[in-house]
């Protein structure tokens, strides 16, 4: 018999699923409340019946019999939500992801604060290619919380990492990826996806089958991260060293390098990465961001105004660029020009607090009291909101100000 339902991990195998945890042997975990007969619209007598032979035919492993039981008790009920719920997880252990997301998405509108219908709705639309939804959901079920079930919290995030990784939020989805590394987690499709994340491919881990050109690349850089993110800093250390070299002018290796060692402390080393990068290829943005941090960092003004104002130059929606160009001429006394930049971050990323920390520092220094005021509560706002979020997935576009490394994730 298959794996329960928060057991089955489609594209990646967790080795802690129990035997408890297989379909029939408990109610599904966190799911909805079973309704009462007394609540019921039917005959009481034709619902409880119907109520005790589906479960009787679940708990027994007869599938068909259950999803058929269930499907009638749903007809007679349709507010019945623990129906609906088991008959999504039914469908999905079947791999019918079509019914299993329509009987999620009844469970969570009938029961829209609970977490788990929607993390299972967008676990299934995620099967279904229908990615958009599937972001939206996951992320929905993971604000609503979904109480302790690790299972399912892992399998969330999984889904969540990778779907970033296609939406083009690789450091989103290399920060969230990371935290299954650092709970002791490790699966061949795991190390793919922080492969696919750090060189920022926007590919799904399937699509890096054994027969894949760049298989080896994608995974060595997994396999990298993998260790980073775990804290075992010399296995990362050598992977990525080894990395480097093998790969030396492939896109962003020295760019990721570059960042892991950001990650290290050696920020001479990761200077140095972040150059063979632009000497690799000219036109990474990213690499020039990079550098005119470090830049600023060290209050080396003139060293770091050419890398940013190129990179606003070749990506003029890139908020990061923006962002560092204002901090920069703030440091050089540009105000006015500083505020242009800064506002221009604030309108791309609107709720990047260190944003508005630089344009109450700007507008302060320009007279514009209320503008400074304003700047300020925005920011504190912010940072509150990023406080009682931290650890749930949230990242951030920008670099940490007070320092040049990029910090680990906390999971």
């Amino acid at each position: 018999m298959r794996a329960a339902l928060l057991s089955c991990l489609i594209l990646i195998s967790f080795s802690s699923a129990t035997a408890q945890q297989r379909r029939g042997r408990r109610p599904a975990p966190t799911g909805p409340q079973i309704a009462t007969a007394q609540n019921q619209a039917v005959p009481q007598k034709s619902f409880e019946q119907l109520l005790s032979e589906a479960n009787a035919a679940r708990e027994a492993d007869r599938v068909d019999e259950a999803i058929a039981l269930y499907r009638q008790g749903v007809t007679l009920q349709p507010q019945w939500a623990e129906g609906w719920w088991y008959l999504g997880t039914l469908y999905y252990d079947q791999n019918n992801y079509a019914e299993a997301a329509r009987a999620f998405r009844e469970t969570a509108k009938l029961q829209p604060k609970t977490g788990a219908s929607w993390a299972m709705l967008g676990i299934c639309e995620f099967q279904l290619a229908r990615y958009d939804d599937s972001l939206t959901h996951i992320r929905q079920g993971r604000q609503l919380g979904i109480g302790d079930n690790q299972e399912l919290t892992r399998v969330m995030r999984y889904h969540e990492g990778v779907l970033s990784i296609l939406k083009g939020e690789f450091e989103l989805a290399q920060q969230t990826l990371g935290t299954l590394s650092y709970e002791g987690l490790k699966s061949e499709d795991l190390i793919i996806a922080l492969g696919l994340a750090v060189l920022r491919l926007g590919m799904l881990p399937k699509q890096v089958d054994i027969n894949y050109r760049d298989r080896d690349l994608i995974r060595r850089a997994g396999l990298a991260e993998h260790f980073a993110a775990q804290r075992n800093m010399s296995d990362a250390q050598r992977e990525y060293d080894l990395f480097a070299r093998d790969y030396a002018k492939v896109p962003n290796v020295q760019y990721a390098y570059g960042r892991f060692l950001l990650v290290s402390r050696d920020e001479e080393g990761a200077l140095t990465a972040f150059k063979r990068e632009l000497e690799n290829w000219p036109k990474h943005v990213l690499a020039r961001c990079q550098i005119a941090n470090i830049m600023l960092q060290r209050k080396d003004i003139e060293g770091g105004l050419p890398f940013v104002e190129e990179a606003v130059k070749q990506a003029p929606r890139l908020p990061l660029a923006h962002y560092l160009l204002g901090r920069l001429l703030l440091e050089a006394g540009e105000n006015q020009r500083a505020i242009q930049e800064l506002e221009a971050a604030a309108q791309m990323v609107p709720n990047e607090a260190k944003v508005y920390f630089a344009l109450a520092r700007a507008y302060t220094r320009v007279h514009r009291k209320e503008d400074a005021d304003r700047a300020r509560e925005t920011f504190t706002r912010l940072s509150k909101q990023a406080t009682q979020g931290e650890g749930q997935g949230s990242g951030s576009a920008l670099p940490d100000d007070n320092s040049t490394a990029e910090k680990p994730a906390q999971p």
